[in-house]
């Protein structure tokens, strides 16, 4: 049997298995009055795996499974793993199904919201899976990292896993529909301004105002450095971890050298790497490879640090001038805005990489997805007629190329270069370039 403790505990974030009649009322703070669908919308259930979503915090995966839910309710067994009693408790999978069993037999859907705070999420997940309860088990986690760590074999053919991430321009455009090409180019200009300055996690795209749009990215932060960091990952140099966020945020598209911030963060180069990785899997940031096939003069070691979301980034600098043209880091901001959108976008089998020569021949991005190469060139400028740099003749005469597009801010239109088709695309048109890849 459950602890009284427990129990009471259980009832207490599970308020309409005590009272069904009410389920309507009590449930309803988990779904918000203007909900934008996202692209894992489509599921098919199973019972013989469980459903992990992970993402950064407040990207609205609990608000998704409550949505995939709904027709279960109000026989769903909901467990927030950030609550104190639940994380304390030592969970033996073989008693908690005993209990489920003689408690909750009457369940349809089981939630476990937060599971990185479990000592042995992955074991557990897994017990519950093998107990085969023929029921939905739906899992969310904000930390990736935490969950691999300890899940990756355990979980192998038991979890179907899916990353959630702040809105992409693709789920905004679904969900405003704009009525014809004038309306869509309208809206996507705006969307596109606020992604660039406040990014699209949905707390913040749904804020009225400029200034709770700036405290609700402050909160995050806080979040991350001040709870996840310091209790999750229990780092326990959290200055030299928030300095590191800012030196990344500095220095978004560029060449990451280790040595260099080491010395600036007072702590050694694995120190570095390791709050990189843990940054990586925590949907922060993301490390780009570069792009290197056995050619001799290309740089193949040193990697570049994008972040998931613009207006993160632009929390830790405190950089939200809305003017483009005085900003001095106007090009990163469109090269990070590039890459966040390929992220949400492409599927998990494509990579996002960058090519570098020794001679400094540049490529912004290169994908590779369904055997084939793209790439992709970010020009914060307007453009009045194509002009195709040396570095992109060096890359298209050394690879076979599928596609490789220019965005810049005016100049719409193709050609061919080396039996490749080259698109010059304005920012509206980024994310029809992305789908015609991946169709």
């Amino acid at each position: 049997m459950f602890s009284t403790e427990l129990r009471n505990r259980i009832g207490h974030l599970n308020p309409w298995l005590l009272n069904p009649a009410d389920a309507d009322k009590t449930i309803s703070r988990f779904f918000p009055p203007d909900y934008v669908n996202r692209t894992l919308e489509s599921v098919t259930t199973f019972t013989n795996r469980a459903f992990m979503i992970v993402g950064p915090r407040q990207a609205g995966k609990s608000t998704l499974i409550w949505h995939q839910l709904k027709k279960y309710l109000p026989d769903i067994l909901f467990l927030n793993m950030e609550d104190p009693l639940l994380r304390s408790t030592d969970f033996n999978v073989a008693e908690f199904v005993s209990n489920f069993q003689e408690e909750f037999s009457f369940i349809k859907a089981i939630f476990i919201d937060e599971v990185q705070h479990m000592e042995e999420a992955g074991l557990f997940i897994k017990g519950l899976v093998d107990s085969k309860l023929n029921i939905p088990i739906w899992v969310s986690g904000s930390s990736s990292f935490d969950l691999r760590s300890k899940t990756r074999e355990s979980l192998a053919g038991r979890a179907i896993r899916s990353r959630l991430l702040p809105f992409s321009l693709v789920e905004l455009l679904k969900h405003h529909k704009p009525a014809n090409s004038f309306q869509k180019a309208q809206f996507c200009n705006i969307a596109i301004l606020h992604q660039l300055l406040f990014g699209s996690y949905p707390a913040v795209y749904m804020t009225p105002t400029a200034e709770h749009k700036k405290l609700f990215l402050s909160d995050l932060v806080d979040a991350l450095i001040l709870r996840d960091a310091s209790d999750l990952f229990k780092i326990k140099r959290i200055d030299a971890f928030r300095k590191l966020l800012v030196l990344l945020a500095k220095q978004v598209g560029d060449v990451v050298n280790i040595s260099e911030i080491a010395s600036l963060c007072g702590i050694d180069s694995g120190t570095v790497n390791s709050y990189i990785e843990i940054l990586d899997e925590s949907h922060i940031v993301k490390k780009v490879r570069p792009f290197a096939h056995g050619k001799r003069r290309e740089i193949i070691g040193a990697s570049k640090v994008f972040f998931i979301d613009n207006g993160i980034r632009n929390q830790l600098l405190n950089a939200f001038s809305a003017d483009m043209e005085l900003r001095t880091d106007k090009g990163k901001l469109w090269e990070n805005w590039v890459f966040s959108e390929m992220y949400k976008m492409l599927p998990f089998q494509s990579e996002v990489k960058f090519w570098r020569s020794k001679s400094k021949a540049e490529v912004d991005f290169v994908i590779e997805y369904a055997g084939k190469i793209y790439a992709l060139e970010v020009k914060s400028t307007e453009l009045k007629k194509p002009i195709i740099g040396k570095s992109i003749h060096s890359f298209l005469s050394a690879y076979p190329v599928e596609r490789l597009a220019i965005l810049n801010m005016s100049l719409d239109l193709s050609m061919d270069l080396y039996q490749t088709q080259i698109d010059f695309l304005t920012p509206l048109n980024l994310v029809d370039w992305l789908m015609e890849i991946i169709s």
